[in-house]
């Protein structure tokens, strides 16, 4: 067994260039062999949001803290609190972030494909985040 102790970790600002606003990712488990999946808890301010992005075997986010906003594809733009479970099939193009005026917090847990666990895609649009 591995213990990692709260804290001993440190946390990162995500990557400008896949996230548009202020967000925070605290790693919670990176794979070794023969693991093939990672978790992170994932902090957005409010506005703060993942740019379009697709996953080769799925992702699952447990809401953990406040009220964010995630889409997929062309569907509706669906509200998420804290305890809700949203799971992104394989391939599905989604995005999920903050609203505009609340923080939210999520754990992600994805599965790696032949060591790639995301494809990253352009930026969601300040309309079609606003769901106009």
């Amino acid at each position: 067994m591995i213990l990692k102790r709260n804290g001993s970790e440190p946390s990162v600002k995500a990557p400008a260039e896949w996230f548009t606003g202020n967000v925070r990712i605290d790693p919670l488990h990176q794979p070794a062999e023969p693991s093939r999946f990672s978790a992170a808890s994932v902090t957005f301010e409010p506005g703060a949001r993942t740019a379009w992005h697709t996953h080769p075997l799925g992702q699952m986010l447990y809401v953990t803290a406040g009220c964010g906003w995630t889409q997929c594809g062309d569907e509706p733009r669906q509200e998420i609190r804290a305890g809700d479970v949203v799971w992104c099939p394989p391939g599905h193009r989604h995005w999920h972030g903050a609203t505009a005026t609340t923080a939210m917090t999520h754990i992600a847990v994805q599965e790696a494909l032949d060591g790639k666990i995301v494809d990253w895609m352009e930026k969601v649009s300040d309309a079609e985040y606003l769901g106009e």
